[in-house]
């Protein structure tokens, strides 16, 4: 361990925060306060020291004694005790970034999916074997201290476990970075089962305490809603203001970032909303109870949940007030806190590029040309030049309902100052393309900002990928069909905007913290430095032909299928076999990433068995463990959930496939589970079909851990087949051209229903109620969608993924062949670090550095 790891003695202030220093005693704080001179004492860096510092924390920061401590005292009082350990060098991060003047990322993103904070802190410091000798030494377990963290389940799915991943690896790469978004107070809901429908409950994540947050109510920003524009003389200038009509309150929780075991650490900071006056004290005195706090739970309502239920008006307003609720938040931190006294703001490109992370925070732009025009009096062009230089925009997805809109009466009612910012933005741009084409109508309308069908709106991609420097796709397909397909005006227009960046996960926590026995096998072949350098898992390449290490790249996954197993006995219930192969697919559940395809396989095959087909000794055993919930208004996601849970129900119940085939769904797919279920993957499900998925993370997360991938030639998958070769990938299905070619054709799904006979058979199956308890109509929405939508063409692409799964068994039965096979799909995946994708972004998109 490092001898330069140090905390903050208690009781010293020294500079607070990181980030709010100008709101303590006043700007020159930091250099002036006596207290902010004091020297920083070192914890001790010894098993009796840390003891030391866990047990005065649990004193004096729990009020408890150990022998009277509950676990959640202790846990907390860990958690802290460890916190101090990276608090000094949060603080001698930031001040070094303030005095460099370094140009810092803005990552701008409604999702941060953290996971748990303890393990990651204790990977940072080089804590963990001191840490466990010490809480062995009070009589207490580790490992059961980590387990009572609960993880903020503040993001939906990959755009939120992107966004951690990205910050690791920039505080690791020691680049100034500040993720900013938002502190929901339920995160994404806790996902139950009732009779296997899916039940969601409040993710009440804080309810037990969150000890790695910094609240800091004196540095709130005010946010303003709704009201009326205005025009104004200033000095014979004509200008705008907004007079709003009411406002909230950002309060900012800071969380630290820490790289690994470099002395750098990051700011993430969460906004919270909280009401300007929450509380009338004359209304309580008269008796009227509720409304003496509406105010209060009316601004709370803006970062209550995430992702609010959209499908109603107020869910959409409350969409977009947390949008702009985050971001204005963001925007005016950065300026009034994050800069120094006295900054133009005509050099802001030179220290700040903001990452729009989707659509989601586009409405920053607005924001910053109103701060620029109409409080900074700049000029429109002048404000404008500016703007296009502090934003770059990443596209997540390539379906055209993904792509946000906002009716033009609800920002004008919410936001009226903002859409008159984007109505100029959208008529001087529209100016130019007509410039530079003529006279080209529906070019126009097809690229304008603002469009008028099915009513009058705006298009949020648009603004973005006018407005920012850079737009980007985060798989080299997914870049080249934003490009070609879902934004072909503008990258003829711009072709120099656009560019890639495929997406990459972060090897701290997926690897080195995930599956610390292969992270161990690995560095004791090749040495340390790899989980910073992941290229260099290249070298363990020459050793699939040496059978030690093929075996003891075996024992190492059988310990993690055996870790997996007693976890999910604990947690869930559920009993599994150790020697069956492995299949997994965990992700959202959507039809485009098509579980119903993999439904289709496993009845298929049951179907085989209960016909008498095929011998069921003849079938490979297997074990597939689905995990994803589906958003709560998605009505026909949650019945797929449904009809995998009834198909489980009865497969699992089925003495003539007993010990041939077995389903799980264990319910709450977190990070937590994540981190244990994707090291003992063997096969990894990337089955969505080609054209659809951005990229995806999943994919490259089982990849590195050892797991064969059974995939479409969609979204990153392209790049692991060609780095991992087609000998090691089982791949299936149509391509993107096949499938433009196949839609452009008319597809029917019905055709391949009826000549394709196992499909035939496997749909009867469902339809007959022999998965529903002879109800032949519980899963008609799913066949109707089926036969005669199939949206996503898993009925076309059935064959070829039976064809697949034969050579997955084939090979599944060839033990070296497949150890080997696992081996090179981690020695080649080295590509898919997230550091690799942020020395890609700076280069590419944000021009900074490590400071």
């Amino acid at each position: 361990m490092s001898a330069d790891i140090v905390s903050t003695t208690p009781g010293v202030p020294a500079d607070e925060s990181p980030l709010t220093a100008r709101h303590q005693t006043g700007p020159m704080f930091a250099a002036t306060h006596p207290l902010a001179l004091a020297p920083v004492a070192a914890p001790p860096h010894s098993v009796d020291g840390f003891v030391r510092e866990f047990l005065r924390e649990l004193n004096t920061g729990q009020g408890v004694a150990l022998a009277r401590s509950t676990v959640n005292d202790q846990y907390l009082a860990l958690a802290r005790t460890v916190r101090h350990y990276l608090m000094a060098r949060w603080l001698e991060t930031a001040k070094h970034q303030r005095a460099s003047k370094a140009k810092t990322v803005g990552y701008l993103s409604a999702e941060y999916l953290l996971g748990r904070q303890l393990g990651n802190a204790l990977l940072a410091t080089d804590l963990n074997d001191i840490v466990d000798n010490a809480m062995t030494s009070c009589g207490l377990d580790l490992p059961t201290l980590r387990a009572q963290e609960v993880e903020p389940g503040l993001g939906n799915g990959g755009l939120g476990r992107l966004a951690a991943c990205f910050i690791d690896s920039l505080a690791t790469m020691s680049v100034p970075c500040i993720g900013y978004g938002i502190r929901y107070e339920y995160g994404i809901f806790k996902q139950t089962f009732v009779d296997g429908r899916q039940v969601e409950q409040p993710d009440t994540w804080l309810a037990l305490g969150s000890p790695w947050e910094f609240p800091h109510p004196e540095a709130a920003v005010q946010v303003d809603f709704g009201g009326y524009t205005e025009t104004y003389d200033d000095a014979g200038v004509t200008r705008s203001r907004w007079v709003p009509s009411w406002n909230v309150l950002g309060v900012p929780y800071n969380y630290m970032v820490p790289g690994y075991q470099n002395g750098r650490v990051n700011t993430l900071r969460l906004w919270s909303a909280q009401a300007t006056k929450a509380f009338d004290l004359a209304i309580f005195n008269s008796g009227d109870y509720s409304e003496a706090v509406r105010a209060q739970t009316f601004a709370e309502n803006i970062t209550k949940v995430l992702y609010p239920e959209d499908s109603t008006p107020q869910g959409k307003e409350l969409r977009l007030q947390q949008q702009y609720f985050f971001v204005a938040c963001s925007i005016r931190d950065f300026i009034e806190q994050i800069l120094e006294d006295g900054f133009d703001l005509h050099n802001l490109p030179e220290r700040i590029i903001f990452q729009l992370n989707d659509t989601h925070p586009v409405i920053a732009v607005p924001e910053l040309m109103r701060i620029l025009v109409d409080e900074k009096k700049f000029e429109w062009a002048e404000a404008w030049q500016i703007t296009n230089q502090c934003f770059a925009y990443t596209c997540h997805t390539l379906l055209p309902e993904a792509l946000e809109v906002w009716p033009d009466e609800l920002l004008g009612r919410l936001l009226p100052r903002h859409l008159e910012i984007i109505y100029r933005i959208n008529d001087e741009f529209l100016a130019e393309v007509r410039q530079h084409y003529g006279n080209d109508e529906l070019r126009v309308r097809a690229m304008s900002i603002v469009a008028d069908f099915p009513e009058r709106h705006v298009r949020m991609a648009h603004l973005a990928t006018v407005a920012a420097t850079k737009v980007n796709g985060v798989a080299e397909l997914h870049s080249q069909l934003l490009r070609d397909k879902l934004l072909p005006a503008f990258s003829e227009y711009w072709p120099d905007k656009f560019t890639n960046v495929t997406n990459g996960v972060t090897p701290r926590r997926f690897v080195r913290l995930a599956n610390p026995s292969l992270s161990a096998l690995i560095t004791d072949t090749l040495g340390p430095g790899w989980v910073t350098d992941l290229d260099r898992l290249s070298e363990l390449e020459q050793y699939a032909e040496d059978e030690d290490f093929r075996k003891a790249f075996r024992e190492v996954k059988l310990a993690n299928k055996t870790r997996l197993y007693d976890l999910l006995r604990a947690r869930d219930d559920i009993n599994l076999e150790n020697h069956h192969l492995l299949d997994v697919m965990v992700k959202r559940l959507h039809e485009y990433k098509r579980q119903t395809l993999k439904v289709l396989h496993i009845v298929s095959l049951y179907e085989q068995i209960i016909s008498g087909a095929v011998d069921p000794e003849t079938v490979t055993p297997r074990t597939v463990i689905f995990g994803a919930k589906a958003a709560p208004g998605y009505r026909i996601a949650k019945e797929i959930i449904y009809l995998i849970n009834s198909v489980a129900e009865v497969v699992n119940a089925d003495p003539v496939v007993a010990g041939r085939i077995n389903l799980a769904f264990p319910a709450n797919y977190n990070v937590t589970l994540a981190e244990k279920l994707i090291p003992a993957a063997e096969l990894s499900e990337q089955i969505s079909l080609a054209g659809m998925e951005a990229s995806g993370t999943g994919n490259m997360k089982f990849a590195l851990n050892g797991a064969l991938t059974i995939g479409t030639d969609d979204g990153a998958n392209v790049e692991i087949r060609k780095l991992v070769g087609d000998a090691h990938f089982f791949g299936f299905g149509m391509t993107e051209p096949e499938v433009t070619e196949l839609q452009t054709a008319g597809y029917r799904a019905t055709e391949y229903y009826e000549s394709v006979p196992l499909l035939k058979r496997a749909i009867d199956l469902i339809a007959s109620g022999a998965f529903s308890g002879g109800n032949r109509g519980t899963f008609e929405p799913i066949v109707s969608s089926l036969l005669y939508e199939d949206r996503f063409m898993a009925l076309a692409d059935f064959q070829s993924y039976l064809d697949a799964q034969a050579k997955v068994e084939a090979a599944y039965a060839d033990v070296e062949g497949w150890t080997k096979s696992s081996i090179l799909n981690v020695a080649r995946s080295g590509f898919f670090s997230s550091d690799r994708s942020m020395r890609d972004y700076l280069s590419r998109i944000w021009r900074a550095g490590a400071v």
